[in-house]
């Protein structure tokens, strides 16, 4: 049976990855046939060319989503690689029924989404947007600008992967008292507790937890309300799992002193949001990962796991479950 030319098919358009920028990252694939399908076009719309992919690079969006019926016009396909740590552009349990690997890139923003966080903190408590404008209205003084230390802090860190531990450490050298919550625990040094026990224990929680049917809405009016008077909560993981307009409600309410929230259910954020025009509020369009050295990181990391499988090599960070005696040949 004849071997199927390598062709990578991509459906990402962001970083600077076009097919150009593939092929000169790619020098020891020079037979390498690369296809874009661009943002503003339904990949339902060119079936014949993903009927000769051999590895695709999904879309974030995901009105693009890689569907199981995209992936029956794929037949020829090795790996599915999200570029990114989350993989929404693709049906992954799809994809493991048909023994199509989905591969993500772990750990390239680490840091950069770990610091936004721990900036996001001192922003609310310390009312860095009021004092700016206290001065910039020619105002003086502390009126209205005081907060607690960190360090008198408990936070509870929702999700302890790889950017929750990120966060654990930098809060650590702040000095405050840390729980965690995760499913599998993997670092005997911490406190682990359930989900209602950290919200009842922390002042300050954030969410670092992946967005599955187990976490979807997970953090509701009832788990907000077990928080203590004038908590703070954090998103920087998936918008899913936070109720939003339970968020409102206990800002309204006192029981929540302040919210910073990168990641949204819908985005961008509908301009009817309760989120919106809110001084306890810090919102961000979903750029907490991004900084240069984040950018840098991902597309070493992507061109690394091309460059693997193109040389007839088992791809890394599978989160599909997809085993190389289970993937196709």
């Amino acid at each position: 049976m004849p071997v199927q030319p390598e062709h990578l098919v991509s459906l990402y358009h962001l970083n600077d990855l076009g097919p150009a920028e593939l092929r000169r990252l790619l020098p020891g694939h020079p037979d390498l046939r690369i296809s874009e399908i661009g943002p503003a076009e339904d990949p339902r719309h060119h079936l014949e060319t993903l009927s000769t992919a051999t590895i695709v690079l999904a879309p974030l969006e995901k009105e693009r989503r890689i569907t199981a019926e995209l992936m029956d016009a794929m037949p020829h396909c090795r790996l599915i690689q999200s570029v990114a740590v989350g993989f929404d552009g693709v049906d992954h349990v799809a994809a493991a029924e048909r023994g199509i690997p989905v591969a993500n890139l772990p750990g390239f923003n680490t840091d950069a989404v770990a610091d936004w966080t721990v900036g996001a903190l001192l922003y609310l408590l310390r009312h860095y947007a009021l004092g700016h404008e206290k001065v910039q209205r020619g105002e003086w003084g502390p009126d209205g600008l005081r907060g607690p230390d960190v360090s008198s802090l408990t936070v509870g860190i929702a999700g302890f992967g790889n950017i929750g531990r990120a966060v654990a450490r930098r809060l650590d050298a702040f000095g405050a008292e840390i729980l965690v919550h995760d499913p599998y625990p993997s670092d005997p040094n911490r406190e682990y507790v359930s989900l209602a026990e950290l919200a009842e224990r922390s002042n300050v929680l954030t969410l670092h937890m992946p967005l599955n049917e187990q976490t979807r809405g997970v953090v509701d009016a009832d788990l907000l309300g077990r928080m203590p008077h004038g908590s703070y909560v954090l998103n920087a993981g998936r918008g899913g799992v936070l109720d939003e307009r339970a968020v409102a409600q206990a800002l309204d309410s006192g029981r929540l002193a302040g919210a910073a929230l990168d990641v949204f259910a819908e985005e961008p954020l509908p301009a009817s949001s309760t989120l919106r025009g809110r001084s306890d509020v810090l919102l961000n369009p979903h750029s907490a990962g991004v900084t240069y050295t984040a950018y840098d990181n991902l597309r070493a990391g992507v061109i690394e796991s091309l460059d693997l499988v193109l040389s007839g090599k088992s791809p890394r960070a599978v989160v599909n479950g997809v085993s190389p005696d289970q993937a196709r040949g």
